[in-house]
C-alpha cells in the first residue's frame, strides 16, 4: 500500500493550499508596462539587443551543466537527482531560446513561449530541491506537476488576463525552495546550496524590478533587465 511519509503529507498540503491560492483568490492583471524595457538600443540589426544576447549566459551555463552531467554519468548509475538536474540545465539552454524569441519583438505571446522555457527549469530546480530534502519520487511527483501545472498557468493567463496562477507557479515554488534550504538534506543527496540559489533568485528580481533605474544610473550602458540575465555569472564568480 503506497503510504506517504512525514515531509511528502506536508508538502502535498503545501502544494494543494498553493493550488487553492491560485483559483481561489482574486485575478490579478499583468502590469501594462510589462513590455517597457528600458534598453531599447539596437546593434547589428538585433532589437533590444542586450536583453537578447544576455540570455547567451542561460545557454552557456546549460550546456556547460548538461555536459558536466553527461561526463559524470558515465562513470555512476543514473538516478533521479540527476536527472532532475539534466531537466534543469536543459531548462536553462531553452530559457535562453524563449527568452531571446520573446526579447526581439516583445508582446504578450512572446512572453508566453518565455514562460513555457522557464517552466521546464522551474520543475528541474524544484524537483530537484525536493528530491534532495524529502524524497526522490517526491522530487519526481513535484517536477511532474510544474510540467503540468506550470503550462496551464501560461494559457489561463493568455486566455483570461489573469495571471496569478503563473505568479503561483513562480513564487510559490521559490517559497518551496526556501524550506527545502532550512531543511535537513536526506542521506546521499546531491550537494546544492540551495540558499544561495534562493539569493541569486532575489537579486535576479530586484534587478528586473529596477530595470529603468539601473538604465539611468549607468549612463544607460546596461538595463536591469539584462543584468538579470546576467547575474548568474556574477554569482559564480563571487562563490569562487
Amino acid at each position: 500500500m503506497f503510504k506517504l511519509k512525514t515531509r511528502e503529507t506536508m508538502l502535498l498540503v503545501a502544494v494543494l493550499c498553493l493550488l487553492a491560492f491560485a483559483l481561489l483568490c482574486p485575478a490579478i492583471a499583468q502590469p501594462t508596462h510589462q513590455h517597457a524595457f528600458a534598453d531599447q538600443h539596437v546593434w547589428a540589426g538585433i532589437p533590444f539587443a542586450m536583453n537578447v544576447l544576455s540570455n547567451l549566459s542561460f545557454l552557456a551555463w546549460g550546456l556547460a551543466g548538461l555536459m558536466c552531467l553527461f561526463g559524470l554519468l558515465k562513470r555512476i548509475k543514473v538516478n533521479t537527482e540527476h536527472a532532475l538536474a539534466g531537466l534543469f540545465f536543459t531548462g536553462l539552454a531553452l530559457t535562453a531560446a524563449a527568452s531571446s524569441w520573446y526579447h526581439l519583438q516583445p508582446n504578450d505571446a512572446g512572453l508566453g513561449i518565455d514562460r513555457l522555457g522557464m517552466v521546464v527549469a522551474f520543475a528541474g530546480l524544484l524537483g530537484l530541491a525536493v528530491a534532495g530534502r524529502i524524497s526522490r519520487r517526491a522530487g519526481a511527483l513535484t517536477a511532474c506537476a510544474v510540467l503540468l501545472l506550470g503550462p496551464l498557468s501560461v494559457w489561463f493567463w493568455l486566455a483570461s488576463g489573469n495571471v496569478l496562477p503563473w505568479l503561483v507557479v513562480q513564487f510559490g515554488g521559490m517559497a518551496l525552495i526556501v524550506w527545502m534550504a532550512c531543511a535537513k538534506p536526506l542521506r546521499g543527496a546531491l550537494t546544492v546550496g540551495w540558499g544561495f540559489v534562493v539569493i541569486i533568485y532575489a537579486v535576479a528580481k530586484l534587478f528586473e524590478l529596477k530595470d529603468h533605474e539601473i538604465f539611468a544610473l549607468t549612463s544607460h550602458v546596461i538595463a536591469g533587465h539584462s543584468l538579470k540575465h546576467l547575474v548568474v555569472f556574477q554569482f559564480k564568480q563571487f562563490g569562487n
